[in-house]
């Protein structure tokens, strides 16, 4: 979870980056005038101080009325060739921008727009020339028709989050005993398409795509698992534990088949097919590897706060795949998934993890 944070992070700035390095042509024709504008002050601070200057040599007698004269208007020609040269530049620089708009080499449509950075949901009030940014799905959209053609197109992607409880299951009953309750839980996160099945109706959508499970489990009683030979053992611990975790990470491909109840949409008159905006029923399942074992155990040894991990197999599966289904409203769902495959491979209980939490698609 941390370089996942990680990686938000940078994805963050990279977007925030790329939109502030947009400018319109308003925006570069006033900062080639205010930079002329400098030019100017400048100079004409540095020619006033010369004739100060002058003009004290005057009065303390060094030099005479003519030569005083002669020198204010040699300072006054350089400082006038100073602003011709120096400001020739900046109107090359303008004549430039101007020929480029008029080639139509840059898009300036979206000047006044404006920029919209959204951190969850989305937003159905962008104007024409206005800018989004949308973090959780990781899109640009440049304007409301830009956005209006990619959430109609026939297949789209989402960023899928989902978090919650985990837990096993034996004999369809819940081992609510052996771990936590409320400590055991889950992350997963990952990329998803979205595919419309029929072309003329929106109801039905196949969606498909690549998550990281991480499954963990805290057992309860001062208990932590112990390989013995090809059977994996929950034992209570000699030691004090202040944390016992185990915890399963997945690679998987979720396949579910999707029905959304999302209202089309209208724009200048027309509708169009869009989802992820009203009530959405999923049901599927997944299948994946094993790509990482892990238990973590906490605690204090004279005084010294210590934490143990080890990796391994531990005889887990190296395969996943199990069943899943969510349903909820807009990015938001209820998510329910179960492996129908046992967490350990030769252990003589059969244990299946078993996970309830919220999802988020974002769109």
């Amino acid at each position: 979870m941390k370089n996942f944070t990680i990686y938000l992070f940078i994805l963050f700035f990279l977007l925030v980056n790329k939109m502030i390095g947009q400018e319109t042509f308003e925006n570069k024709a006033k900062a080639i005038a205010v930079s002329i504008e400098k030019i100017t002050t400048e100079e004409k601070a540095a020619l006033k101080k010369e004739i100060d200057e002058v003009n004290s040599q005057l009065i303390e007698g060094t030099i005479s009325k003519e030569e005083a004269e002669k020198k204010k208007k040699s300072f006054a020609e350089i400082r006038a060739r100073n602003i011709e040269n120096r400001t020739a530049i900046e109107q090359d620089k303008l004549q430039e921008l101007v020929q480029e708009k008029v080639d139509g080499k840059i898009d300036y449509k979206k000047e006044r727009g404006g920029t919209v950075i959204l951190l969850g949901g989305s937003n159905d009030s962008i104007r024409a020339n206005q800018t989004e940014i949308n973090i959780p799905s990781m899109k640009v959209y440049e304007g409301k028709e830009a956005k209006v053609k990619r959430e109609s197109k026939r297949t789209t992607s989402q960023f899928v989050f989902a978090a919650g409880l985990n837990s096993t299951m034996v004999d369809g009953k819940l081992q609510d005993s052996n771990y936590s309750f409320i400590g055991s839980h889950f992350y997963e996160w990952g990329f998803t398409f979205n595919s419309r099945i029929l072309a003329d109706n929106n109801l039905l959508h196949a969606k498909y795509g690549l998550s990281l499970m991480y499954n963990n489990l805290r057992p309860t009683d001062n208990r932590s698992f112990v390989v013995n030979g090809a059977v994996t053992e929950l034992v209570t611990n000699p030691i004090n534990l202040k944390e016992s975790r185990f915890r399963n990470v997945y690679l998987v491909v979720p396949v579910h088949l999707e029905f959304d109840f999302s209202k089309d949409g209208n724009y200048e008159g027309k509708s169009y097919f869009r989802t992820h905006k009203g009530f959405r029923l999923g049901v599927g399942g997944y299948t994946g590897i094993n790509v990482k074992s892990k238990q973590i155990l906490k605690y204090e040894d004279n005084d010294y706060k210590t934490t143990q991990k080890t990796k391994g197999d531990f005889n887990t599966n190296n395969f996943i795949y199990g069943l899943s289904a969510y349903i909820g409203y807009k990015e938001t769902s209820l998510y329910l998934k179960y492996d129908l495959n046992p967490i350990f491979q030769d252990n003589p209980v059969k244990e299946n993890n078993i996970s309830l939490g919220i999802r988020f698609d974002f769109n």
